[in-house]
């Protein structure tokens, strides 16, 4: 009974591709879990784009925009790219001295 319900397991798997949304693997998706209860606004940080936006002070919204929402997507990219090469090191280290 078991090895009917463990093979159906593996076929359901097998035929059922995980979906991870806009992540490209799981420690992209663990990445988003993270950042979405554990918001990076430190005081550095609101400091930082309070300088953004006074070096931004008399354009339009369309300059605006085209200014910060590269700069928004590369600091998302940097910071996933820390998470997950974080946690790539983090298990070569338990590897390393397990």
């Amino acid at each position: 009974m078991m090895e009917r319900y463990i093979q159906a397991l593996r076929e359901c798997a097998q035929s059922h591709k995980p979906d991870f949304g806009d992540g490209e693997s799981v420690l992209t998706l663990l990445y988003e879990a993270y950042s979405d209860n554990n918001r990076m606004d430190n005081a550095q940080i609101k400091a930082d784009f309070k300088e953004l936006y006074r070096r931004l002070e008399g354009m339009d919204l369309r300059e605006m925009d085209q200014i910060l929402d590269p700069v928004c997507i590369l600091c998302r990219d940097h910071e996933r790219a820390g998470f997950v090469d974080g946690i790539k090191i983090g298990i070569k280290l338990e590897h390393e001295l397990g």
